[in-house]
């Protein structure tokens, strides 16, 4: 289309009328295939799957293959860098020197959202270091949007868990539904 030479598929119809001695146009629609704004339908558990794409990508320990599990505008905010890696260069960069760990992760807790050509994966996770078998808790929330015909990395956030560094934080109190009705009657 236009300047960009991307193709559209799309739905038209045409009424002629015989007018003045030739056919001329009546009516003229056309539209985008409604195709083009369907869903991508994906399950919670699928969601969860997609960690385990990005997970066997870094056991390659190519940081190619790596970055290539992110989105074209996705936006990297890693564990061990204060430097937001917002293209595939500056991604592919992060994981050269983050792979000589010889990480591998595994979620233990995770809570996931589903929208629109888009999911979300957020929670805590644990990697284990191969090269000096080092454990380290990170929080994470991977959003991911469909792109090219597969589910690929929009945004990735990644810290250790504050509580080592900054002392325990109050933990929720849990009040039980008769409480709570209590002091809402």
């Amino acid at each position: 289309m236009g300047s960009t030479g991307a193709k559209v598929k799309g739905r038209y119809s045409f009424v002629y009328v015989w007018e003045d001695d030739e056919w001329k146009i009546n009516h003229h629609h056309s539209s985008v295939m409604p195709e083009g704004t369907m869903a991508q339908p994906i399950k919670e558990k699928e969601v969860r799957n997609l960690f385990q794409l990005w997970n066997s990508a870094l056991a390659t320990e190519d940081p190619d293959a790596v970055a290539k599990r992110y989105a074209k505008n996705a936006v990297l905010l890693p564990t061990v860098s204060d430097v937001p890696r917002t293209n595939y260069d500056l991604i592919k960069h992060y994981f050269v020197g983050f792979l000589t760990k010889k990480p591998q992760g595994e979620i233990l807790e995770s809570s996931v959202t589903i929208g629109h050509n888009w999911c979300q994966d957020a929670g805590i996770y644990e990697f284990t270091m191969g090269t000096t078998g080092d454990k380290v808790k990170g929080r994470y929330s991977f959003v991911y949007v469909w792109e090219d015909g597969q589910w690929k990395i929009s945004h990735h956030h990644s810290s250790v868990m504050p509580e080592p560094f900054l002392g325990p934080a109050p933990k929720p109190v849990e009040e039980s539904v008769e409480e709570i009705d209590t002091i809402l009657s």
